[in-house]
């Protein structure tokens, strides 16, 4: 089992946010309050939890890098289903470049 990321989010709050939105907005919560504390290595950690949208997935490859995404364990599916299996190690589409 992977190890939960640092919360930087209360209790109360994060159990509303959890009723509220799902696990996903607490992936992206905890990913912003981490950030906002300076600990971009917690931020990074809980973004790879959340199930991010095939564009948010195609624009992290055009900043930083297939090999990146990869690294970091980012959950690829939808990514996966909107531009194909081996988006990773194609060309960025010519409307990114």
């Amino acid at each position: 089992m992977e190890k939960t990321p640092k919360s930087y989010l209360p209790a109360e709050e994060r159990e509303a946010i959890l009723r509220e939105g799902g696990m996903e907005l607490v992936y992206l919560a905890e990913s912003t309050e981490a950030g906002g504390a300076g600990d971009e290595e917690t931020a990074w950690a809980w973004l790879t939890l959340a199930e991010l949208s095939a564009n948010s997935l195609m624009m992290l490859k055009k900043w930083y890098g297939p090999d990146y995404i990869r690294d970091m364990g980012f959950r690829t599916n939808k990514a996966e289903e909107v531009y194909g299996p081996d988006w990773l190690d194609q060309p960025l589409p010519d409307t990114m470049v």
